[in-house]
């Protein structure tokens, strides 16, 4: 039963993972750290703030469970 759910928990996280939009401006940026507002604190509206907190949210179900099976 609690497989089942971790699974589906699984597919979850990984597709709203694919769903968050990129934080730095290309790929290059990534590498030099060319992109000075990469940790600034920016405001999270909409859409965003939603599958931001859908993340944490799902992130902490998986861990949760993967806890309980592995001590189960």
């Amino acid at each position: 039963m609690l497989e089942n759910i971790l699974l589906v928990i699984s597919i979850l996280l990984i597709a709203i993972v694919l769903l968050q939009g990129n934080k730095a401006s290309s790929a290059g940026q990534i590498i030099t750290g060319g992109n000075d507002a990469l940790f600034q604190n920016m405001k999270e509206r909409g859409l965003e703030l939603f599958i931001s907190r859908a993340t944490m949210v799902l992130g902490l179900a998986f861990f949760l469970i993967s806890l309980i099976l592995f001590l189960a």
